[in-house]
């Protein structure tokens, strides 16, 4: 592939709810473009996007795949990004690092939940945004009524169709151009005029596509309401503006398996979709503040690490976008995250799997580069001299978690690399080992998205991982004062034990845990008291009502007796843990457990469904609103009861609700519901017991 100039590349998302046809487009724009010599067919398993093992075998995709195309001596970044919701982390990441979307909207289904969401973060990141109703060749569908469905999703950006279909269904045979007022029959190279059936409603049409452009502009404003013609050239210049201020969406037709539409869309990415030059700077940290990046080889390098993956062959796979600067073959940068140099080997353009080496990367462009030593996901390379981060994303909380265990002693020793490695590729991905369950514990967004990272874990780390349902992390606390005292007396033949300590908890609701000694007299000497400290805080990471952690309790050892001869610091050590456990339990203990913020958005006939459902929850619902045609409930649910709520939503509504979860505070657990939690917790303990 030749080398391109950052003003003649594009970079563009495909974007959209699984199953809207990106892949099979994108199939299509690399055969007619001929970057290859076969359309590959999603069901067969043999499209260039779905290269991976298990994207063949699911037949959906599971990450972003670089597709570019040349065409009218342009360099087109296509970024097939996955529809399905478990895996919105690719999406976000691609659109970080593109100036353009293309929103995908099935002719049959029409807007769906993961439409509304990729639009919303594409709009987050002010991206220009073309929708693309696609799988018009299909039966049942409909030109008009996925039109209205996508001008439900936003009211403050103008739809305007710039394509309008010959024919649909099985009748669906080419475009009519709104701007030149041609018909584009097949893919679009040739043109012809509009044929007469059509010629009403492409004039009807081409009002709102004109009346668009001169809102764009003042001048053409003007002028088109003085009654004046504009010319072909101001309708072009002035929708540019338009679209690329984000006012309007233009909307365009195709069938991408049928390889239909796909020129007339390849050539609305280069007149609309601005440059990475033309495109607002980029802004970044810089040595002294915030800085703006141009896309210029002649600015400082700052090349963001948006992607990297695990490949079997070449092993770790950098995914960069080059936002100022060149990035040249077999050279050296520095990692100003991890602040360490990393050494550049071959610089790779992707087209799926296949590698194409260059020299160079010009600001702008997208590309990789194999086995560096530590740059990961959001990472920024550049010159030592100058330092330059380029803030990464953010990304949305987890939404499912797993327990994983190994399957082998081998596979253990390995596990927490692995995991590791997994988390670096996906940052919608993390793990942590949870002390007050003893679980190695895995976050995501859903069931599918840890089904793929366990399969991924087998498959490229050779690493054997089972899941379980995670406990939940529960915290035990008292709700009032309490005392005891205990006596610790031991006598073996020799040298024996004593100590006597006297205690008082009370809750501390500021702070975790505060330790004071009230005693005065000498009852018990200064000398022992960090052993009767340590016994507590045993205790506190062991518990005493179900074996969670405590927390929120102020102790005071308040008198005591020691011995001259027999007290040690280990009679202390064993007294105060014991006068701990007593007292904590005459203190009104309780369970606390971790309570979440949920966010839920369903269609409005899926209501009544969802709010039943959370009243079996022990949901407190917030408030209730509706947007864009859909409700959306606020509610605060103990995280006991969201622990599989995203397969669970997904069946209520037919796989059209979404939600997003955050951690509030802890609260105390329902008496009723506490001792079924601490009777099935002693069970299990009892268990391990006796193994």
């Amino acid at each position: 592939m030749k080398e391109t100039a950052s003003d003649r590349i594009r970079n563009v998302a495909l974007v959209s709810h699984g199953g809207a046809g990106k892949t099979s487009w994108a199939e299509a724009a690399l055969f007619v473009t001929g970057a290859t010599t076969r359309m590959g067919k999603v069901e067969e398993g043999n499209t260039v996007s779905d290269f991976e093992e298990e994207e063949i075998r699911r037949r959906l995709s599971l990450s972003t795949a670089i597709l570019p195309v040349e065409h009218r001596e342009h360099k087109i970044n296509l970024l097939d990004t996955p529809g399905y919701t478990d895996f919105v982390g690719e999406s976000i990441s691609a659109l970080r690092v593109v100036e353009g979307a293309l929103v995908f909207v099935d002719s049959v289904a029409g807007v769906e939940v993961g439409t509304e969401v990729v639009w919303d973060y594409a709009g987050q990141f002010q991206r220009p945004r073309l929708v693309v109703i696609s799988k018009l060749d299909r039966e049942n569908a409909s030109f008009a009524r996925a039109l209205e469905s996508v001008r439900r999703l936003s009211s403050e950006v103008a739809f305007v169709p710039v394509q309008l279909p010959m024919g649909e269904k099985h009748d669906f045979r080419g475009v009519i151009d709104l701007f030149a007022m041609q018909a584009r029959p097949g893919d679009g190279t040739e043109s012809s005029a509009v044929p007469p059936e059509f010629q009403a409603a492409a004039q009807e049409a081409r009002v709102a596509v004109v009346e668009a452009a001169a809102e764009g502009d003042d001048a053409l404003l003007e002028k088109y309401l003085g009654g004046e013609e504009l010319t072909a050239e101001e309708i072009a210049r002035g929708f540019r503006a338009a679209v690329r201020a984000g006012r309007v969406a233009p909307v365009f037709v195709t069938a991408g398996t049928a390889a239909t539409g796909i020129v007339p869309l390849l050539d609305a990415i280069v007149d609309l979709v601005p440059s990475p030059v033309e495109a607002p700077p980029v802004r970044a940290n810089g040595p002294s503040g915030e800085i703006e990046l141009a896309a210029s080889d002649a600015g400082p390098l700052a090349a963001y690490v948006w992607k990297t993956t695990a490949d079997p062959y070449v092993g770790k796979l950098t995914y960069l976008r080059v936002f100022s600067g060149s990035l040249a073959s077999d050279s050296r940068v520095w990692n100003h995250v991890k602040n360490t140099e990393e050494r550049l080997g071959t610089l790779h353009v992707m087209r799926g799997k296949e590698q194409i080496p260059v020299k160079v990367l010009h600001a702008g462009d997208i590309g990789t580069v194999p086995k560096l030593a530590t740059a990961g996901t959001g990472d920024t390379l550049g010159d030592k001299a100058q330092r330059i981060l380029v803030p990464p994303p953010t990304y949305p909380n987890a939404l499912y978690a797993v327990a994983v265990v190994p399957k082998t002693q081998a596979d253990s020793t390995k596990m927490g690399a692995s995991l590791t490695r997994l988390c670096e590729e996906d940052p919608t991905l993390s793990w942590h080992q949870e002390a007050s369950t003893n679980q190695t514990i895995l976050q995501g967004m859903g069931d599918q998205h840890i089904d793929v990272a366990i399969r991924k874990a087998e498959s490229k780390f050779q690493v054997g991982l089972l899941t379980e349902t995670p406990r939940v992390p529960y915290r035990e606390t008292i709700t009032r004062k309490g005392q005891a005292v205990h006596r610790h007396k031991k006598q073996t033949g020799g040298a024996g034990q004593f100590a006597e300590v006297h205690m008082r908890v009370e809750p501390l609701p500021e702070e975790s845990f505060e330790f004071v000694n009230e005693v005065f007299g000498g009852a018990i000497s200064n000398s022992f008291m960090p052993a009767i400290e340590k016994g507590v805080r045993s205790v506190l990471k062991s518990g005493v009502l179900a074996g969670y952690p405590v927390e929120n309790v102020r102790v005071a050892v308040f008198d005591g007796k020691e011995h001259p001869v027999d007290s040690k610091a280990v009679a202390f050590e064993t007294a105060g843990r014991e006068a701990f456990k007593a007292a904590f339990r005459e203190a009104g203990p309780v369970l606390l457990e971790p309570i979440m913020d949920v966010r839920i958005t369903v269609p409005e006939e899926s209501m009544g469904d969802v709010l039943g459902d959370l009243n079996t929850r022990r949901a407190r619902v917030q408030g209730m609103e509706t947007e864009r045609g859909r409700s959306i409930v606020t509610a605060k649910v103990p995280q006991a009861e969201m622990l599989r709520y995203t397969s669970e939503l997904r069946s209520i509504t037919g796989g059209r609700g979404v939600f997003t979860m955050s951690p509030s505070h802890y609260e105390v657990v329902p008496q009723h519901v506490a001792e079924g939690i601490i009777a099935a917790r002693r069970k299990e303990a009892g268990k391990e017991v006796e193994e």
